[in-house]
């Protein structure tokens, strides 16, 4: 029988080292107990306080004699396996887990997950609600409780209630429970499920994420940022301004990263052109100068607000950003020939005329030529209560 639970435990340890190889088992947050059970009575103890991304642990339970001693710990056995590459190593040591020493009294044992079922077991004996059970009297025993298989692991409480019942009706019982957790390096930083939706619902109450259609990969992006710097607990603790602070730093840097500062500037883009093909250029100029405090606006942007400012008779801030938009691409005449425009517009004749004459025998697009487009603006001009005794001086300069 001995062979057997030896064997047993080996293959405990083998699956608890190979199932887990980002993590540590934490000899700091051991839990070595003595306890003393009086003939027939029953006893709990808590075992509390497991570090944060605990996801299993070892346990072993000893029934001693008096004055037995344990000859080899818990923890210094599991010294042998700190990852996957020590198997060799733990497995030669996991033969005396089981083996190594116990007396010939018996208990049998259950866990539980809250102090009231642990109290109430401890009165009644009652284990309806435990997470595991022991119902046959052992004088050792050792197991591993994971995560994802045990009830035990899965409670919202950092902490287990182990109940010990003593099978001596005359004399009392010394038990010895040792645990060790292992901890998943990941998850020991604290941010869980919960956590990380905690940040990133505060993220999307700002400024920047609710003037997107779908700010979901953005606010991502800023979640994983501040997981990476932090740990869930340091980020918590902060000063409300010091977290706000490092969700515009990173809400900067995902805004580009994730393309949401394209996609927004290709809405603002869309809105402007809706806004000029209804006449309502103040709106359009609005969208443009989103694009333009964003850093993102492009030649034809700057073609675009420099028109709608001409239109909106402001020709000293159409020339302005004409202009800016002049130095992005030399070769865009466009552009060029809007700047015109707002010379001739702003009585600017000596200007305008320099630009319409360098210009004329080109084509502003594949196929539109520099002086079809320039009547065709005259005509918007006109049509927009833009008039000037220059539109004919230019036209004949131009023939």
């Amino acid at each position: 029988m001995k062979k057997i639970l030896s064997v047993l435990f080996i293959s405990i340890i083998y699956q608890a080292a190979s199932a887990q190889q980002d993590g540590f088992w934490d000899q700091q947050r051991s839990i070595t107990k003595e306890l003393i059970v009086s003939a027939g009575e029953r006893t709990i103890f808590k075992a509390d306080d497991f570090p944060i991304g605990t996801t299993e642990l070892i346990y072993r339970i000893t029934i001693l004699d008096d004055n037995q001693q344990l000859a080899t710990s818990l923890i210094s056995l599991l010294k042998a396996i700190p990852d996957p590459t020590g198997i060799s190593q733990g497995s030669a040591g996991a033969v005396f887990l089981m083996s190594k020493i116990s007396g010939d009294d018996k208990c049998n044992y259950v866990i539980f997950t809250s102090n009231d079922l642990a109290t109430a077991y401890q009165k009644t004996g009652k284990t309806d609600n435990a997470c595991f059970i022991q119902n046959m009297p052992l004088s050792k025993d050792a197991k591993r409780l994971t995560i994802d298989k045990s009830s035990c692991m899965q409670s919202s409480s950092s902490s287990l209630w182990f109940g010990f019942q003593s099978s001596n009706w005359i004399m009392k019982q010394k038990i010895v429970l040792e645990i060790v957790p292992w901890v998943d390096n990941k998850l020991s930083r604290g941010w869980t499920l919960a956590n990380r939706k905690t940040v990133i619902n505060q993220c999307k109450t700002s400024s920047l994420a609710r003037k997107m259609v779908n700010s979901d990969d953005f606010c991502i992006c800023v979640e994983e940022k501040i997981q990476k710097k932090y740990k869930f607990q340091e980020f918590q603790k902060m000063l409300a301004i010091e977290q706000a602070k490092d969700y515009k730093d990173f809400g900067d840097l995902c805004f580009v990263e994730t393309g949401a500062s394209k996609m927004q500037n290709e809405a603002f883009r869309t809105r402007a052109i809706d806004f000029e093909k209804r006449g309502d250029y103040s709106n359009a100029i609005a969208q443009y100068n989103l694009i333009i405090a964003d850093r993102k606006a492009t030649v034809k942007d700057y073609s675009a607000i420099g028109f709608d400012y001409i239109l909106t008779k402001q020709y000293a801030k159409a020339i302005k950003f004409l202009k800016e938009g002049e130095k992005l691409d030399e070769t865009e005449l466009l552009i060029k020939l809007r700047l015109a425009h707002a010379y001739l517009l702003n009585d600017d004749y000596k200007n305008a005329k320099a630009i319409y004459k360098e210009y004329q025998s080109q084509n502003v697009t594949d196929n539109v030529s520099w002086v079809e487009k320039m009547k065709q603006d005259f005509q918007v001009f006109k049509t927009a209560g833009l008039n000037s005794d220059d539109f004919d001086k230019v036209l004949k300069l131009v023939k």
